[in-house]
């Protein structure tokens, strides 16, 4: 049990119920014993058996083995109301549970126990979230009249497991209604909430393309096609994409990550292969670039010569949050964060997430909880070996949840 904790000089703890308080020492110990033991996408097997045994401890009905390793907590609500109706109302929470092939190089007591694999992200924070929500709903059942789906989704960093999850039926016996979800977020600091309505992550798509020219001596040009200089006025006319097809207003990125071709210095290559991602908000973007792509590379290599294959692949959509959920969402966190301004409605980002499929199927919002206090060294981004959080953030992001159940299933919304 951890006694002491340290806190983000710009986070007032009183908006934060005793009890939740009273829970973030436990919060701070599943993170941690989660972020020891991180296991990579469709492998949770360590974090769902953890996460069933407390489950099953506290008595909450659960089922396991969804899309593979996902889990799925039911929590009905017993509060007698006027409005029987609402009974019939399901609100769900997601986490994600999967951990990154990064090599930890934080030097804690909780550091990863299995090399080459991190929670670089904070889904280690959010499964510890959707925990905590869990004990503190099913102890005060009494107060909602509805039910809670609390899904604890594997795969978010890759393959995905959202969709198989939704194919699964994650979302149906009970039905639920609307959807709600957070990502800890180390480009906001303690103390804010990112949330807005409409797009707030954008899709992501991937291409491969192999470009077969004709190889020959360096000396000789003029009998080869040379396949690197192809990819690589590929790689410059991509980059019109945005600049001019796409209307500036709707933001869109095309990037050429990957570049292998050659093996000497003095032989033309005769293949060369690039790769890229593509990200966009607006849907309709998505079905000009790719067009665009092919129509470029096709054009490039006509004039030179040259043949390609091209393999272009749809990942997730856009994360595009309703505009009532997201109501609800900003409407409990300004009582959370100390200020109004503690709510960051400009919290746009080009980064992708399959939580995009849930809110394809019903309304639902995902927002941002900062988590970074660069005073204690806690503000390294993303996906970075050193990444971390301040742990604060925890009984914020419970309290948060719970507040958002408490108002949805009340009389007065």
């Amino acid at each position: 049990m951890i006694s002491t904790l340290p806190n983000s000089p710009n986070v007032d703890l009183s908006r934060i119920r005793l009890e939740i308080r009273q829970l973030q020492p436990q919060l701070v110990v599943w993170r941690r014993t989660i972020h020891e033991r991180p296991e990579l996408g469709f492998k949770e097997k360590l974090t769902t058996e953890f996460i069933a045994k407390k489950l099953t401890e506290w008595g909450i009905e659960h089922q396991t083995g969804i899309a593979q390793t996902g889990i799925v907590a039911i929590i009905k609500g017993e509060k007698v109301s006027s409005e029987i109706a609402r009974k019939g109302k399901v609100l769900a929470i997601r986490a994600d549970m999967d951990a990154l092939p990064i090599k930890e190089e934080n030097e804690v007591s909780y550091r990863s126990q299995h090399e080459g694999i991190m929670h670089a992200c904070g889904h280690d924070g959010h499964t510890a979230i959707a925990l905590g929500t869990a004990y503190y709903l099913y102890q005060h059942r009494q107060n909602f009249a509805g039910t809670v789906k609390i899904i604890f989704q594997p795969a978010e960093e890759g393959p995905g497991g959202a969709q198989p999850m939704i194919e699964a039926g994650v979302l149906k016996n009970p039905d639920v209604n609307a959807i709600i979800g957070l990502h800890l977020w180390n480009v906001l600091p303690m103390g804010t909430v990112g949330v807005r309505t409409g797009a707030l992550m954008a899709a992501t798509e991937a291409f491969n393309c192999t470009i077969f020219g004709k190889g020959g001596h360096g000396a000789m040009p003029h009998q080869t096609v040379d396949s690197i200089l192809v990819a690589a006025q590929i790689v410059n006319n991509l980059q019109t994409i945005v600049s001019r097809n796409i209307n500036p207003i709707d933001s869109a990125v095309v990037t050429v990550g990957k570049f292998h071709a050659g093996s000497a210095f003095n032989v033309i290559a005769d293949k060369a292969e690039i790769a890229g991602t593509v990200r966009y908000f607006n849907p309709a973007v998505g079905e000009i670039i790719p067009e665009k792509i092919d129509q470029i590379i096709a054009g490039v290599c006509k004039s030179y010569g040259a043949k390609y294959e091209l393999d272009y692949r749809r990942q997730y959509p856009a994360t595009i949050n309703n505009a009532e959920i997201a109501e609800l969402v900003r409407s409990v966190a300004v009582n959370v964060v100390e200020t109004p301004a503690g709510i960051v409605p400009d919290c746009q980002t080009m980064a992708a997430e399959d939580m995009s499929y849930f809110l394809q199927e019903v309304p639902g919002c995902y927002f941002f909880l900062g988590s970074a206090n660069p005073s204690l060294n806690l503000a390294f981004p993303h996906h970075h070996p050193r990444f971390d959080f301040d742990e604060t953030v925890l009984g914020m992001g419970v309290e948060i949840f719970v507040r958002c159940v408490e108002k949805y299933f009340s009389e007065e919304y």
